[in-house]
């Protein structure tokens, strides 16, 4: 819990040590499926008085499953968290999952998936973590899909519920304004919380690969993947500042060079994708199938330059302005200090102040950039992954090994 006492909001959120990775092959997305089922009715409540009672606390409710954790969350004002920790909790440990209402849901999850396949973006992200940790729980999607979907009753979603959902992996989350009564009385509402040990990952491996997608679409979406660093990997502020420099924004080098200098798309950008045993650095970028091979030599280009002589001073000064200054603006929301607070704890065990990070920001240096960068930017361990009119694999072969 973190209080602020300058805010007249309070944000809390139940935080779960469980998503996609966890799930047996066969109930793939029930993670997911579950964190929708829980609006949909307890003992106590219908779906409905669910709805209503949000509502009227007038504040926010949402909720979300990645591949490694589960939040259910709300942010109202401090008179009602209460309130509010009393509705989640009933939610969490006291959801029906009728199978009349299962079945009405199912159908919306399957809109989701069709949403996403809408997205060529998502997709092409999507199937590169399918190829990449091909085998592994890992590389299934958090959705699911239609064939898994279809083998979830009731009663498999109360049996994940009563396996994977463990006290010893919960967390409750609270920043804002409250009070020691209430911290009390919401340990009291999750005190009833049954189960015991902890859920176990198995630990992913990566292949490099390379996927090809044909879909009828404009442009073509292109997602270029490295092996990075994990979430417990104290190198992380390094490729974090690597990233940047590379695509994390309009003065970045792959910005200036495919875009600004020679016209050949409209969105690149860098990202990472960090996990507890594993990670991927990637450059995503979409452009006309005609400019694709100019612009994928210009980003390896710049990206074995940049591991010839690394970052210049002003460069990593600047991204390091850039960086902190984002963390600390999205600070002063007490949603997003749940969130940084919530998932620190459940993933990392610890929170860490602050203070403590920015100065680890100020502690990477040119040398220790440079040396990751050697170290992540091997280009026989790369993958690529193109959505829309791809050309042959044995082209991108050529491309990535020249």
């Amino acid at each position: 819990m973190e209080r602020i006492n300058t805010v007249r909001t309070a944000s809390i959120g139940i935080w779960v040590k469980n998503g996609s990775r966890y799930e047996p092959a066969p109930l793939g997305g029930v993670s997911h499926f579950i964190e929708h089922m829980i609006f949909k009715g307890t003992k106590k409540r219908s779906a409905r008085h669910i709805a209503i009672a949000m509502d009227a606390l007038g504040g926010q409710a949402n909720a979300f499953t990645d591949k490694e954790c589960t939040c259910y969350y709300m942010k109202v004002l401090d008179s009602r968290l209460k309130t509010a920790a009393s509705l989640l909790a009933d939610m969490f440990m006291n959801s029906l999952f009728a199978q009349s209402d299962l079945e009405l849901e199912r159908g919306v999850v399957l809109e989701e998936i069709d949403m996403y396949e809408d997205s060529p973006e998502d997709v092409a992200i999507e199937k590169l973590f399918e190829t990449c940790y091909a085998g592994s729980s890992l590389g299934r999607p958090i959705l699911g899909t239609a064939e898994t979907l279809s083998h979830i009753d009731s009663a498999a979603m109360h049996a994940y519920l009563h396996e994977y959902y463990r006290p010893a992996d919960t967390v409750i989350a609270i920043s804002g304004s409250f009070s020691d009564e209430d911290i009390d009385y919401i340990a009291e509402l999750f005190s009833a919380m049954p189960g015991e040990g902890r859920n176990e990952v198995t630990p992913a491996l990566y292949h490099p690969s390379i996927v090809l997608r044909e879909k009828d679409i404009e442009q073509n979406h292109l997602c270029l993947t490295f092996p990075g660093v994990s979430l417990l990997d104290e190198r992380r502020f390094e490729m974090n500042l690597l990233s940047s420099i590379l695509g994390g924004g309009m003065s970045s080098r792959l910005f200036q060079t495919v875009r600004e200098q020679n016209g050949l798309c409209y969105s690149i950008y860098t990202f990472g994708t960090a996990h507890l045993d594993t990670g991927i650095q990637s450059v995503y970028v979409g452009l006309g199938a005609e400019t694709e091979q100019q612009a994928l030599e210009l980003i390896c280009r710049e990206i074995r330059e940049f591991c010839q002589s690394g970052p210049a001073q002003d460069e990593l000064a600047r991204c390091r302005e850039q960086v902190k200054t984002t963390l600390l603006m999205g600070l002063e929301n007490t949603g997003t200090r749940m969130m940084t607070i919530g998932r620190s704890e459940t993933m990392r065990g610890e929170v860490a102040k602050i203070e403590q990070v920015l100065a680890r920001y100020d502690e990477v240096t040119t040398e220790g950039v440079l040396e990751l960068a050697r170290e992540v930017f091997d280009f026989s361990r790369a993958s690529l992954s193109v959505v829309g009119a791809p050309k042959d694999e044995d082209a991108y072969r050529a491309l990535l090994k020249n």
